[in-house]
């Protein structure tokens, strides 16, 4: 294959038995080391509400690793937007790349939100150009807590989602696995959810469309930030920031055409969404319209991914990996990645193991070289051009030795 970077998506996990100290500074350490092996890209996500995920503000988690390397660029994968302000984020971003200028990606995602009301006319119209107008306030009343709120964050983030409605599973032309798509329904109708946005969200606060914050962050960026009336408003820090701007998309929905009308850069998930990875490059390509940033589409797709010595070793360093996942979609949170000894205690039902499946199966677990071969049939399938791969296990030692297998591997296929 051709150079093909290889990046790290960061959950901050916490392993069962550990602290967050531990896992803090297990993730300085990781972030040290992937710069050592010769990974292009360390990101961190964001997550909430989650017992065993420390990436709750991908901000400050670069803020408090950055200075640990030199080279390495770092990002957010992503900024969840449903409940940010696009001044808040560029600020911030602004801020770190005041101290490591040139080396952030800002990444930025959609996330449940409430609504604004459909009679608000709170945003005022935006022009992916540069001007932008933001301002105005909601008309009518909207739910600030509870199972209206709920509802209609759910209904509003489910209504932007497209593609995989197949009802099997299917493979790519090249044998890639793509599962059936996984029913999101019961998690984002949950009561955790509610609680989430209420605590994420000021009372009676909405989440503007998408692409209107899209197209602010990227006029704060530009200086060119202006509302209808012809206000002028200068991001500082932030203004003039050189941060490569990312946009995350799991489906062939609103992420996918706003990436691809703004001529930015595109991310794709095959980890949490491997029914719709297809379908949401296929749509960014299709909506793709050359930027003064990017002339071509740009992707990168990212993999769960633990590489051991050899295909046993590595399927018990992952055989956690199922348990955590029913953890986080049974809808009470990611728990404490678990050792591989009280994975293979757990009676699983048929229920359980359907409620993982997608997941588990599209999991690249193996030696080296399997893994690899696996990563580069994933590469052709969505023809990325770049990868993003996160790994958990239960020992910080072996989450270091796969993504260090890994690389030493993958350098040698690029020659």
């Amino acid at each position: 294959m051709t150079d093909l970077p290889l990046a790290v998506l960061d959950l901050v996990p916490v392993s069962a038995g550990d602290t967050p100290n531990d896992a803090l500074r297990n993730t300085v350490d990781l972030a040290r080391r992937a710069e050592e092996f010769g990974y292009r890209r360390y990101w961190f996500a964001e997550h909430h509400l989650n017992p065993s995920l420390l990436g709750v503000s991908p901000a400050v988690a670069i803020a408090l690793v950055a200075g640990a390397t030199s080279t390495i660029r770092f990002g957010s994968a992503g900024v969840q937007s449903g409940h940010r302000t696009p001044l808040s984020v560029v600020e911030e971003f602004g801020l770190i790349d005041a101290l490591h200028p040139g080396r952030l990606d800002l990444g930025i995602g959609r996330s449940p939100g409430q609504p604004a009301p459909t009679n608000s006319g709170a945003h005022n119209g935006a022009s992916p150009a540069g001007g932008t107008a933001a301002g105005g306030t909601a008309n009518g009343a909207a739910p600030s807590s509870g199972p209206a709120l709920v509802s209609a964050a759910a209904a509003a983030y489910q209504a932007s989602l497209g593609g995989a409605d197949h009802s099997t599973d299917q493979r790519a032309a090249n044998g890639l696995l793509i599962p059936r798509r996984f029913d999101f329904s019961a998690l984002l109708g949950s009561p955790r959810l509610g609680v989430t946005l209420s605590l994420l969200q000021q009372p009676g606060a909405y989440t503007p469309e998408y692409a209107d914050q899209v197209d602010d962050v990227l006029a704060l960026l530009r200086d060119t930030y202006h509302t209808a009336d012809g206000q002028t408003a200068r991001a500082w820090p932030g203004a003039g920031a050189a941060l490569e701007v990312w946009i995350l998309g799991a489906s062939r929905g609103s992420s996918a055409s706003v990436a691809g009308s703004r001529g930015l850069r595109f991310a794709a998930s095959y980890h949490h969404s491997p029914s719709t990875v297809l379908d949401a490059v296929d749509a960014y390509r299709a909506a793709f319209e050359p930027s003064a940033d990017l002339a071509a589409p740009y992707v990168s797709v990212s993999a769960d991914v633990v590489v051991g010595e050899d295909d046993a070793s590595a399927a018990r360093l992952a055989s956690g990996y199922g348990l955590w996942v029913r953890s986080i979609r049974g809808g009470t949170g990611a728990i404490p990645f678990p050792t591989p000894e009280q994975a293979a205690a757990h009676t699983w039902s048929d229920a359980d193991r359907e409620l993982v499946a997608d997941r588990v199966t599209t999991q690249l677990v193996g030696s080296p070289s399997t893994v690899a071969d696996r990563l580069e049939q994933l590469a052709t399938a969505t023809g990325a051009d770049e990868l993003a791969v996160t790994t958990i296990t239960h020992r910080h030692a072996d989450r270091v030795r796969s993504y260090e297998l890994l690389a030493a591997e993958w350098a040698r296929r690029q020659g």
